[in-house]
């Protein structure tokens, strides 16, 4: 029996995900090379849903097939966990091609010993696991999140907002992107410049006069405010869709090689060209680098409000803290008195936000009042987008003011 091209794509990209911990989306690239728009966008569907679903999927294989999912063969557990993902959260799939190209994918991996297996899980899956799952309280286990996630939500949020958060970061975010240039692209927003569309036009964006960002990123970049005849640091630069925002001269740093040619070539994509990009450590700058009017701080983080847009990323995630604080000093020490700086992490965790801000001892300004829609429930000088209020990303943007 034939496999579909999208789920022998979908299949290889869960194994890479779960067995090399491979990034979702570049082993997708890889595994989806070749595909037609529609196979593609069924691959896609399947393994990213599969990775995002795992662990209330595998919850429903362990309970059904009564055997531990970490002692299956790797090959019968990634066959399991995409024919479970299909009959559990997809409508319009043929249940028998879901059971069937299963089976025929451990068949196809030389396990000859564990079709029969198989089969009959497929089997078992197909009648009970959407009950299964369609019964288990709302929380972690259901709606697949680390039990960390969740707990840090409902201690920053409150138990209602906490799974409201792990619902809508369960669904597909918006499309939005950026105009750079030319004729407006789609539906204009909340956010200025901010463009909702049905899909990226890959022309205008190989063309610069686009770029994907979401409302929730460029409303941080917006608020650095960099006018004409300034000079801001960005100390976290690429890929670069905040840098190529900014007005004045632009300074953008990156630490990895890499990242930085990519940074670069966008930069010249989008025909920025007052932004100049310095390859090195944002903790340990070239000592030419001062007196910046203002700085931005998109900092590394936990990647908690992006958790749709990256379906692995809820099982690598990691809060840090100490970094954060350590790149907002390190901003504040090459800007200018009276400088500002825009500290901003896509994550939603007090503990990489509020309380970086609050340990870094800086004169905070109210951004609540210049954008009041998206002002932090709790702490109004704060901006804090919220996926399942706004429907974006889910951003915290603090700007803090160096004293004269």
């Amino acid at each position: 029996m034939a496999v579909s091209p999208a789920r022998r794509a979908a299949y290889e990209v869960v194994r890479r995900v779960f067995e090399q911990d491979a990034y979702a989306d570049r082993a997708l690239a890889t595994a989806a090379e070749g595909l037609d728009a529609r196979d593609r966008g069924l691959a896609t569907q399947i393994a990213y849903g599969t990775v995002q679903r795992v662990r209330a999927l595998d919850h429903g294989i362990e309970t059904l097939a009564r055997r531990p999912v970490a002692k299956l063969d790797p090959p019968v557990r990634a066959a399991l966990r995409i024919g479970a993902y299909q009959l559990a959260y997809l409508d319009g799939i043929a249940r028998h091609a879901a059971v069937n190209e299963s089976v025929e994918l451990v068949r196809r991996a030389r396990l000859e010993r564990a079709v029969a297996f198989t089969n009959a899980v497929m089997r078992r899956l197909t009648v009970g696991l959407r009950d299964l799952l369609d019964a288990l309280p709302d929380g972690p286990l259901k709606l697949s999140y680390p039990d960390w996630v969740a707990g840090v939500w409902e201690r920053d949020f409150g138990h209602d907002v906490g799974l409201a958060l792990m619902r809508a970061q369960n669904e597909p975010q918006e499309t939005v992107v950026r105009l750079v240039r030319g004729d407006p692209p789609g539906e204009t927003t909340d956010v200025p410049g901010a463009y909702r569309v049905e899909r990226v036009d890959e022309q205008a964006l190989a063309e610069g006069r686009i770029w994907p960002q979401s409302r929730g990123s460029q409303l941080a970049g917006i608020t650095v405010g960099a006018l004409p005849g300034e000079r801001t640091l960005d100390l976290c630069a690429a890929p670069g869709g905040k840098a190529t925002q900014l007005a004045g001269e632009v300074v953008a740093v990156e630490k990895h090689e890499g990242r930085a040619r990519e940074l670069q070539r966008n930069i010249e994509r989008l025909g920025a060209t007052n932004v100049q990009v310095v390859h090195a450590d944002a903790l340990e700058l070239p000592d030419d680098l001062q007196s910046f009017d203002r700085a931005l701080v998109d900092a590394p983080c936990s990647g908690l409000g992006v958790l749709n847009r990256r379906p692995d990323l809820r099982w690598r995630a990691e809060p840090l803290p100490d970094l954060q604080l350590g790149l907002l000093r390190a901003a504040a020490e090459r800007v200018r008195p009276g400088g500002t700086i825009v500290y901003s992490v896509c994550t939603l965790n007090a503990d990489e936000s509020e309380a970086v801000v609050d340990a870094s001892g800086l004169e905070v300004e109210d951004l609540g009042a210049e954008w009041p829609a998206f002002k932090h429930p709790t702490r109004p000088e704060f901006l804090l987008t919220l996926p399942h209020v706004h429907g974006t990303s889910g951003f915290f943007v603090a700007r803090l003011r160096l004293l004269a």
